[in-house]
């Protein structure tokens, strides 16, 4: 578990992007911890789904955290959220299956992000989606960025540059 006096919160905004569900689809994170920001994106193509796309944004935000930390995960979709605080929980208790006796879907993605979360003391809050949340706002422009990079179109920016963040810690043991 996370130390409570350790340093400020990381916060990170999650979002994620799809062109056609199924379809190509992006994901971006912006994560914050003191003055130090970090930008992450990425993108699955040809045949993904929204839900995958905004699951693998905050897996990746997380699994780039390089020590065990508060975090304020912020995202705009209520499939991730209500996922992680109060679906998964029932859904191990199941051997994955769903209420209906239905393999969960996206288990391999939710086994993940479970694995992700664990050294880390995380608040997952809803943000409404394109309602103008500068952090939000980010995460959707890299998400959408992460799209046309799985769609291989061309991106008039380049990649993002990753500022270490959390590099004076101890790095987290894998």
């Amino acid at each position: 578990m996370v130390d409570d006096t350790a340093v400020p919160v990381v916060e990170i905004y999650t979002d994620g992007a799809c062109s056609g569900n199924p379809g190509p689809g992006g994901w971006g994170a912006v994560l914050s911890y003191g003055a130090h920001v970090k930008e992450l994106r990425g993108g699955d193509g040809p045949s993904t789904t929204n839900n995958r796309m905004e699951m693998m944004a905050a897996i990746q935000a997380l699994e780039s955290l390089t020590r065990p930390s508060k975090v304020r995960l912020h995202t705009d979709s209520t499939y991730l959220r209500s996922g992680i605080t109060s679906w998964v929980a029932g859904w191990q208790r199941n051997g994955w299956l769903t209420k209906a006796r239905q393999p969960v879907k996206n288990a391999d993605l939710w086994l993940r992000l479970t694995a992700a979360i664990e050294p880390h003391e995380v608040e997952w809050l809803w943000v409404k989606g394109h309602a103008g949340d500068p952090g939000n706002e980010r995460a959707d422009a890299l998400a959408g960025l992460g799209l046309a990079e799985a769609r291989q179109d061309r991106v008039d920016s380049p990649p993002s540059t990753a500022t270490s963040m959390l590099a004076a810690g101890p790095e987290r043991s894998r």
